[in-house]
């Protein structure tokens, strides 16, 4: 308990945690209804939230370049663990860049309608052929059920040598699927379906009767990152110098997006995974909102 109470002293001794220059007090613990018990002082953030946007709306590459920057300059924020090449997460949020994912679909064979009349759903599948299979099945069945149209599958190109041994071992596989919206359906009413589409392939993932060990891999490797006409986000168990070499996607001039909002992971009451990395699908965050 004395080494405790030293070393918690030490730490007020300065605002800094330093030891010269006058010494630092505690707040008035009578006066706790108005001054409360929390000292700006002793906060200790963790995680990087950024944000780059062009006020105009334009949509450029160099704004997803930007965003990317900013990330490597949040690796400060981010955290390793015993492999040093494996972080704890980091990711991108970007508008969907049309005329990159027209592109790469029609390399995949797949015909897009007109931009906002279709959705991308970025997924984390299994490694084992036939659970990949099933997942894919799974997103596909709950896609018709709500009235999407399947277009057709592509898998992302990745760039395994740039990420550590630990994130290798438990990589998933990364695809898009490309759904078109039902006749007269589009915007806030597109976003709902295929968030019902999600939830409900998840639920019935979630409720496979398999044994307790390919339950733990579905949970584990199946993940959708996000599904949606508006956004897209890329992300996963890296370091924030990793995210751009792992994902050949980012680096194409046509991949272009009026902001980006980037993440750098700083695991605490969690262990580091590839699906929780941020962004999530609505929000990144630096802070235990999650407990």
């Amino acid at each position: 308990m004395t080494e405790v109470r030293n070393t918690f002293e030490s730490h007020l001794s300065t605002p800094n945690g330093g030891t010269s220059g006058e010494n630092f007090v505690l707040p008035d613990f009578t006066d706790i209804s108005e001054k409360g018990l929390y000292v700006p002082e002793l906060e200790h953030d963790a995680c990087g939230v950024g944000f780059v946007a062009n006020i105009t709306g334009e949509r450029t590459h160099q704004i997803v370049n930007q965003a990317l920057e900013v990330l490597v300059n949040l690796d400060h924020r981010g955290a390793a663990g015993a492999d040093p090449q494996t972080g704890d997460g980091a990711g991108i949020t970007i508008q969907m860049p049309d005329a990159f994912m027209r592109k790469a679909a029609k390399e995949s064979g797949i015909d897009l309608p007109n931009e906002r009349r279709y959705g991308v759903a970025m997924a984390f599948l299994p490694v084992d052929n036939q659970l990949n299979a099933a997942a894919r099945q799974a997103l596909e069945s709950s896609a018709t059920d709500n009235g999407l149209k399947v277009l057709g599958w592509r898998d992302v190109p990745t760039n395994p040598d740039a990420v550590g041994i630990t994130a290798r071992t438990i990589m998933p596989k990364f695809a898009q699927l490309f759904v078109e919206a039902p006749k007269g359906v589009e915007g806030d009413d597109l976003e709902r379906i295929m968030y019902l589409a999600r939830k409900s392939a998840e639920k019935n993932f979630v409720n496979a009767e398999v044994d307790e060990q390919t339950k733990e891999t579905l949970l584990r490797e199946f993940y959708v990152c996000s599904w949606s006409s508006r956004t897209l986000i890329y992300k996963g168990m890296l370091l924030t110098t990793q995210l751009g070499e792992f994902y050949n996607d980012l680096k194409d001039e046509s991949m272009v997006s009026a902001f980006g909002l980037v993440h750098s992971r700083f695991s605490t009451n969690t262990l580091g995974s590839w699906k929780l990395a941020h962004p999530y699908r609505m929000l990144a965050h630096n802070g235990e909102i999650n407990t």
